[in-house]
């Protein structure tokens, strides 16, 4: 299988185009999966202080590289600071956490997980990652479902352009302004729920072009993603499915194909909208 190419963020740090995604995969299965998805080739995980999970993914890591199956410079980890501790002095506590949880000794990414706007704190919350980043103890910093009015207050008020906003992210919500906005700022985007939380995976369109092409649904869907240039962290339980959604590099799509999966957009978002989460 070949690997996911390696994408520069606008400080140089490489991050894989595929990553291993962890939301909602319980505490005591996170372990596991990760080694699973790492065994296959995965080189980029996500998690989130939120998930509850950070123990079982630096577990995984570890052991991985311990046991030789990768140096830890080419494991790329991301984690996320939650709403309830954005502040400055907040959020360097709650990093300490996570980095406690994972028992890594330095984080690759470190992202705000939402703007939420009313608590007015996202702009303090990016300087103590600042603070980290200059630090060492970060790779890179970003943020995660900021729109574009939150990045341009933050882009106004601190001085380090976010390396990634991790956004919602799909076939049925293309968030083209958004993009394009990542793309003037030199701003990777990360999709989040990249299949559409699944829903995605039964539209016609996509049925029809993995039949044609003898793939899945996935591997359809993700392959369009990457075309996009796109990094994507998609979720799976299985190891046919972890796998599976890896193996994305050894076919195409046309450029009827592409067309057409970029045609579904309907605005339809599968989580909330970031201005409504505080």
């Amino acid at each position: 299988m070949q690997p996911a190419p390696k994408i520069p963020l606008n400080n140089g740090v490489l991050m894989d185009q595929v990553g291993f995604g962890t939301y909602k995969v319980p505490s005591q299965d996170a372990a596991g999966l990760c080694r699973e998805a790492l065994t296959a080739g995965y080189r980029h995980v996500d998690t989130a202080a939120l998930y509850g999970n950070e123990a079982g993914v630096g577990e995984a890591v570890r052991g991985f590289v311990a046991d030789g199956g990768a140096k830890r410079s080419d494991v790329f980890v991301t984690s996320k600071v939650w709403n309830t501790d954005q502040g400055y002095d907040t959020t360097l506590q709650a990093f300490d956490a996570s980095m406690s949880r994972l028992g890594l000794d330095y984080l690759d990414l470190y992202l705000i997980h939402w703007p939420c706007p009313q608590r007015g704190e996202y702009v303090n919350t990016y300087r103590a990652l600042e603070e980290l980043y200059a630090s060492g103890r970060v790779r890179a910093i970003g943020v995660s479902n900021f729109q574009p009015a939150h990045l341009e207050q933050l882009l106004e008020a601190t001085g380090i352009v976010p390396a990634v906003n991790q956004i919602e992210l799909h076939p049925w919500l293309q968030q083209d302004q958004l993009r394009s906005l990542h793309q003037r700022l030199g701003i990777q985007t990360v999709a989040w729920s990249p299949l559409g939380r699944g829903a995605v995976l039964a539209d016609p369109v996509v049925l029809r072009i993995a039949a044609e092409l003898n793939r899945t649904p996935a591997q359809v869907i993700l392959r369009w993603h990457l075309d996009s240039g796109n990094v994507v962290i998609p979720k799976a339980s299985t190891p046919e499915r972890i796998a599976g959604n890896l193996d994305v590099f050894s076919f195409e799509l046309s450029d009827e194909q592409r067309a057409a999966i970029s045609g579904l957009d309907r605005g339809q978002r599968s989580g909330s909208h970031p201005d409504e989460v505080n």
